[in-house]
């Protein structure tokens, strides 16, 4: 029987380098302890280097989300775990609905401050929340479906600049389906959106691929190329099976020259960040996020990060 000699250099992140001994048992053979103050030293060292290439200046976080669960198409406690873990300040909201309403879901979630607008009629409305205050706000008509509308708010953003933010839920029924509703959407910003605003687009868009039509309808008004947020694993479908790119964070060429990489604690996630609590580690930079909350029956899709530097 071959045997394998496995040299590990205690104390450091490197790979055991494994070779082939010949003998006929393993050998692990442990470098010198590494004394405890360098230890610290070079994780105090790590941190300091992190910290540096955090970006600077005021980060607004804009989410988009449709992580409700259950069977009622409303949010839950997986959800509001979620959202109070990733900590955004614009968050493109669909299936708005909460048992005590959206008021307490506001609070819950987020916090008393924070303004929200939700569609007045449809099942599963969308909505916009805010850490700033919304100046207006509205709905427009989805001709393809009375479940819901194309929701949109004018956001008073810090600086001298605000955002048009829109949140979109589009059909599941079909490629032909989503992309009328997403020429209906260029037509409404095209004409509504105020000069010189910043433009969000995004939501749960059920789109099968990246280059649907839908999306390249999108792009009239927004960037829609690649890279895409991702999570840890380099996955970029937000599915609940994770192999459909459904929900999106959009943004207009002005808006993305301010995109910077998205930091969750001590990670980084240079294009944003699908988030999935099954797969994240470690689980403490999202607190009080459960690993199960991704995985609860009924949970819709995984939200959609990006941060955005001024």
């Amino acid at each position: 029987m071959r045997a394998w000699l496995v040299l590990i250099a205690a104390g450091c992140g490197d790979t055991p380098v494994v070779t082939d001994s010949g003998a006929d048992d393993v050998v692990v053979q442990d470098s010198p302890a590494v004394d405890a103050s360098e230890e610290a030293e070079a994780a105090s060292d790590a941190a300091a280097e992190a910290d540096a290439q955090k970006p600077t200046g005021t980060i607004i976080r804009i989410m988009s989300a449709n992580i409700t669960s259950g069977t009622k198409q409303a949010y839950e406690d997986p959800g509001i775990r979620i959202f109070q873990g990733l900590k955004p300040d614009v968050v493109l909201i669909q299936e708005f609905n909460y048992a005590t309403g959206q008021r307490a879901l506001v609070d819950a979630a987020f916090g008393q401050s924070f303004s929200y607008f939700v569609e007045p009629s449809g099942n599963i409305p969308n909505g916009i929340v805010s850490r700033f205050p919304i100046l207006s706000s509205g709905t427009w008509v989805d001709a393809s479906t009375v479940d819901r509308g194309f929701a949109w708010a004018l956001i008073d953003l810090p600086g001298t600049t605000d955002l048009f933010a829109v949140s979109l839920h589009l059909l599941t029924s079909g490629v032909t389906q989503r992309d009328t509703e997403a020429k209906q959407v260029v037509s409404y910003v095209q004409q509504n959106a105020p000069a010189g605003v910043y433009i969000a687009i995004g939501g749960d868009l059920n789109t099968d691929s990246t280059s649907e039509s839908a999306i390249t309808d999108l792009g009239a008004v927004v960037v829609v190329t690649a890279p895409y947020p991702m999570d840890q694993n380099g996955n970029t479908n937000t599915s609940t099976n994770r192999n459909r790119p459904h929900d999106w964070v959009l943004v207009d060429p002005t808006l993305q020259a301010h995109m910077v990489a998205t930091w969750q604690g001590n990670s980084i996630y240079a294009p944003g960040l699908v988030f999935d609590s099954r797969v994240y580690t470690p689980l403490a930079e999202v607190a009080p996020v459960l690993a199960t909350d991704s995985a609860e029956p009924g949970m819709q899709h995984m939200p959609v990060v990006r941060d955005f530097a001024f």
